[in-house]
C-alpha cells in the first residue's frame, strides 16, 4: 500500500545550524514577516524556522481542510529539514497548530507559546459568515478591517507604513485559501481537551486584544496543567508586531527555561506501558442481547445540519420543539440519512433544494436554505441563475417571489461589516 503524500510549507530559516530549533507560526492574513522583529534576538540562541499559510505570501495556493492537517504539513516540512523536536510559539490560526500539536504529537514539542490564541475561536456561524463574504466579495473587506482588528487605535495612527504592510498582506493573500482557514477554525475546539497537554506553555496576549483577549487566555491557563499567563500592555491582536520588544522578551525567557535538544536529534518518549483492559461483567442470564443494526444516523445529521444552516439556526429550530419529535424526525432523516449520502456534493443538494423550495411557496426555508447555499459555495450569480432556470418550469410568480427573498437575503449576507 502506497503512503499518501503531505504537502509541505513554504518556510524560511534562520541561525545557527547546531542550535535548538524554534518553530514560528503566523496568524490568519499574515506571512511568516509579522515575526520579523523577533529574529535578530532569537537568532542568538535558536535556530528560527517560520512557515506560510497555504496561500499566504506568495506559497502554493493548496487549502487546508482542518488545523490538523496543517499541522501535519508542518511536521511534514520539518521532516524534510531534519527536525524532530522543536520549540513552537504560534499566533492566532498559527496558536492553535501548537494546541494541536501538543495534543497530537507531543514528544515533538519541547515547549509551547501561545499568542493571541484560544481553544475555539469564536463561533462556526461567525467564520462561515466571514468565509461567504470573501467568496462573494474578495479580500479587500477583510484587508479593510485588519487594522483595527490586530492593532491598537494608537499604534494605526502612529505607525502608517506598518497599516499598510498589514492591508497589503492579507489583500495578496489567496481568496480560497483563506476561506478553507476560515472553515478549519469554525469546527476546531479543544476546550475539552487541554488538560491533556503536559508541555511548558506561555500564553501571551495583548491587553487590548479584542479577537482573542485575556478572557480566551485565561481559559486557556485554566486548562493547561503548566501554563503561565503573560498580559503585553498596550498591544492588540498581533501582539509581536505592536510590542515586538516586550514580546522577544517573553519569549526568550520561556524557550530558554525549558529543556530543547539541538536540532536533528531525535527525543522519543520511552513507552507507555499497556492499560490492563477491564472485562465488562456477564450480563445477566435474562438480558436481551443488543440487536446488530446501523449507527444511529441523528448525531452525524445534527452536526451535518449545524455546519450547513448554522448553530443560531439549529438552536432556535430546537427551542421552538417543545417535545423534541419533529426535530428528532428532520434531523435524523433529512440531514443524517438523505443530506449525508455521497452521491451529491453540498452545492448540488443546496440547488435541488432551493428548486424544491420554490415550487412549493415555503418562503421562510428558502431564506434559511439560501444562507446554507452561499455557506456551500454557491454565488449570488449561481443562485439567481437557479431561480431563473426553476422559473421556467415550477411557474414565474413562485420565481419572482423567490428572487426577492434570494437578493434580501444575499444583501443580508454578502455586506460586510461597515
Amino acid at each position: 500500500m502506497s503512503e499518501t503524500k503531505i504537502d509541505t510549507l513554504q518556510y524560511r530559516v534562520d541561525g545557527p545550524e547546531q542550535a535548538p530549533v524554534l518553530v514560528l507560526g503566523p496568524s490568519l492574513g499574515t506571512t511568516f514577516h509579522m515575526w520579523d522583529r523577533q529574529i535578530p534576538e532569537l537568532t542568538r540562541e535558536w535556530r528560527v524556522v517560520r512557515f506560510d499559510l497555504p496561500g499566504h505570501g506568495g506559497a502554493p495556493a493548496e487549502p487546508f481542510t482542518s488545523v490538523a492537517e496543517l499541522g501535519d504539513r508542518l511536521l511534514a516540512t520539518l521532516d524534510t529539514l531534519g527536525v524532530q523536536r522543536f520549540g513552537y510559539a504560534g499566533c492566532s490560526l498559527g496558536g492553535a497548530v501548537g494546541l494541536d500539536l501538543a495534543l497530537r504529537a507531543p514528544h515533538r514539542v519541547a515547549s509551547l507559546a501561545l499568542v493571541a490564541a484560544s481553544p475555539r475561536f469564536g463561533t462556526a456561524d461567525e467564520f462561515r459568515q466571514r468565509g461567504v463574504i470573501v467568496r462573494t466579495n474578495g479580500l479587500e473587506p477583510m484587508a479593510r478591517t485588519a487594522p483595527e482588528q490586530w492593532f491598537t487605535p494608537l499604534f494605526a495612527g502612529a505607525q502608517p507604513a506598518i497599516v499598510d504592510w498589514a492591508v497589503q498582506m492579507v489583500r495578496t493573500t489567496d481568496p480560497a485559501c483563506y476561506i478553507a482557514a476560515c472553515e478549519a477554525l469554525a469546527v476546531f475546539d479543544v476546550r475539552e481537551a487541554l488538560g491533556s497537554i503536559g508541555i511548558p506553555a506561555l500564553v501571551l496576549v495583548g491587553s487590548e486584544d479584542q479577537v482573542t483577549g485575556p478572557a480566551e487566555a485565561r481559559t486557556l491557563v485554566a486548562g493547561i496543567a503548566d501554563a503561565r499567563l503573560a498580559v503585553v500592555p498596550g498591544a492588540s491582536h498581533l501582539a509581536p508586531v505592536e510590542q515586538p520588544a516586550a514580546v522577544t522578551d517573553l519569549l526568550t525567557e520561556h524557550f530558554s527555561g525549558t529543556a530543547q535538544e539541538p536540532s536533528g536529534t531525535l527525543n522519543v518518549p520511552p513507552p507507555v506501558p499497556p492499560v490492563p483492559v477491564v472485562e465488562p461483567a456477564p450480563a445477566a442470564p435474562d438480558a436481551e442481547p443488543a440487536e446488530a443494526g446501523r449507527p444511529d444516523p441523528y448525531e452525524k445529521g445534527l452536526g451535518l445540519r449545524r455546519e450547513v444552516l448554522g448553530d443560531a439556526h439549529v438552536d432556535q429550530a430546537l427551542a421552538d420543539d417543545p417535545d423534541g419529535a419533529f426535530q428528532e424526525l428532520v434531523t435524523r432523516y433529512a440531514w443524517g440519512e438523505v443530506w449525508s449520502r455521497e452521491g451529491l456534493d453540498r452545492r448540488l443538494r443546496s440547488a435541488v433544494t432551493l428548486t424544491a423550495l420554490l415550487a412549493g411557496g415555503h418562503r421562510e426555508a428558502l431564506a434559511d436554505h439560501t444562507r446554507a447555499a452561499l455557506r456551500n459555495g454557491l454565488s449570488p450569480e449561481e443562485l439567481r441563475e437557479i431561480v431563473l432556470h426553476a422559473g421556467v418550469y415550477c411557474g414565474l410568480p413562485a420565481a419572482e417571489t423567490a428572487l426577492r427573498v434570494v437578493n434580501r437575503v444575499v444583501t443580508e449576507e454578502t455586506t460586510p461589516p461597515a
